[in-house]
């Protein structure tokens, strides 16, 4: 009978065991572990211009976290498989110079506008932005210096069955071409059971358009363990935004059934991913947004499910958000090391954005990501573990 992660944890804590985990070796979860241990913080590194980048550890019902302060970076998140042992699933890097000058958003807080924004522009209130483009025509990620480049104020915490983060970050008027004063709270919680809550708040002074995310890449059987394509994925939703040659929504809501964009039921990523679909060609595999069914909530629900069948790690998503991303390390192709010292190739770590819909600025029939001053753009996402 195969044990749940819990059960796991609590004997390899009480047998004191040590496990084996890529790239070194990590001590079985100890005694007491799950109650939440204060986040310990250390310099990092230090930017170009003298500022310092801290790494905050957490530990929590078995989850271990790492997070640094610059672009609020996931650096490493381990969890045990199936027999205990310790892994980090989150690609990443080992020093803070590689974050800088060579990093696809591995493991970073993304804003102001997840994902792209077609040729950069937009009209709001019959006003028109150009923003920073950084992505051919397009802006990704909200632009050249979006969130994940900025130094975020970190707070630490504990309550009575959490620890966790608050990030702060204000980006000012104008910021990579968006308008408004933006205050950004982002949190980190890892539970007393180990799930990991991101939840977003923001404000603004002036209509802006808004769209948070997390850009970790998964890879559950340990970061730099190799392909992903055996990692089986369902996602809930029966419709997906195809896109256009520069990976812009061209505004239809094509049906999954039929294609290789369905993952209604659990499948095997490799089983279609080259199956020759006109959208994955221009995308060179997956890298779209799915509609969920559920649309937005008013409280997270499932979204997806991730599983590694050797490892046994299972990693499920619920968020109130109406649209996932599912990317599949595409643009991977050997020329970053990771922190396992392994380099990472196509298709060796996949993201899960919980987002609205790319490019909804220039969509009215797509949900709105328009904040208004008075109001709080609110959402969360909840990430759960087991084995």
């Amino acid at each position: 009978m195969e044990l749940n992660r819990r059960t796991v944890i609590a004997s390899a804590a009480a047998a004191g065991l040590a496990a084996t985990t890529l790239g070194g070796t990590a001590e079985a979860t100890p005694a007491g572990s799950s109650k939440g241990r204060k986040p310990v913080k250390e310099l990092f590194g230090t930017l170009a211009d003298g500022t310092k980048v801290h790494r905050w550890s957490l530990e929590n019902g078995g989850t271990r976290l790492k997070v640094l302060s610059y672009g609020g970076i996931v650096q490493s998140l381990e969890i045990p498989d199936r027999r205990g042992r310790y892994a980090n699933v989150s690609a990443g890097f080992d020093n803070l110079d590689d974050y800088v000058a060579s990093s696809p958003y591995f493991g970073a807080l993304i804003g102001r506008y997840g994902n792209r924004i077609g040729k950069g522009q937009f009209t709001l209130d019959g006003k028109s932005y150009q923003l920073s483009v950084n992505d051919g025509d397009n802006s990704l990620h909200g632009g050249a210096k979006g969130f994940d480049k900025r130094v975020w104020d970190v707070e630490p915490f504990t309550d009575g069955s959490g620890v966790g983060l608050h990030l702060h970050y204000t980006s000012v008027d104008g910021e990579m071409g968006y308008p408004g004063t933006l205050r950004v709270k982002v949190t980190y919680t890892l539970t007393r059971h180990g799930d990991w809550i991101i939840d977003y708040e923001a404000t603004t002074d002036k209509a802006t358009v808004v769209n948070l995310t997390s850009h970790v890449y998964w890879n559950l059987g340990g970061e730099g363990s190799g392909t992903i394509e055996d990692h089986e994925l369902q996602i809930a939703a029966t419709r997906y935004t195809p896109t256009d040659s520069g990976l812009i929504p061209t505004g239809e809501l094509a049906k999954v059934a039929g294609t290789p964009f369905d993952f209604r039921h659990a499948k095997p990523i490799g089983r279609d991913i080259r199956a020759g679909h006109e959208q994955q060609v221009m995308a060179k595999g997956f890298d779209h947004n799915w509609v969920l069914d559920k649309g937005i909530t008013a409280k997270p629900e499932h979204a997806a499910t991730l599983r590694d069948p050797s490892s046994g790690r299972t990693l499920k998503i619920a968020t109130n958000e109406p649209g996932l991303q599912f990317y599949s390390g595409n643009f991977l192709d050997g020329t970053l090391t990771g922190t396992s010292g392994r380099v990472y190739r196509q298709g060796d770590a996949l993201c899960l954005e919980t987002q609205h819909f790319p490019d909804s600025p220039n969509h009215p029939s797509f949900p709105s990501t328009v904040l208004r001053p008075g109001q709080v753009y609110r959402t969360r996402t909840v990430h759960t573990f087991n084995n």
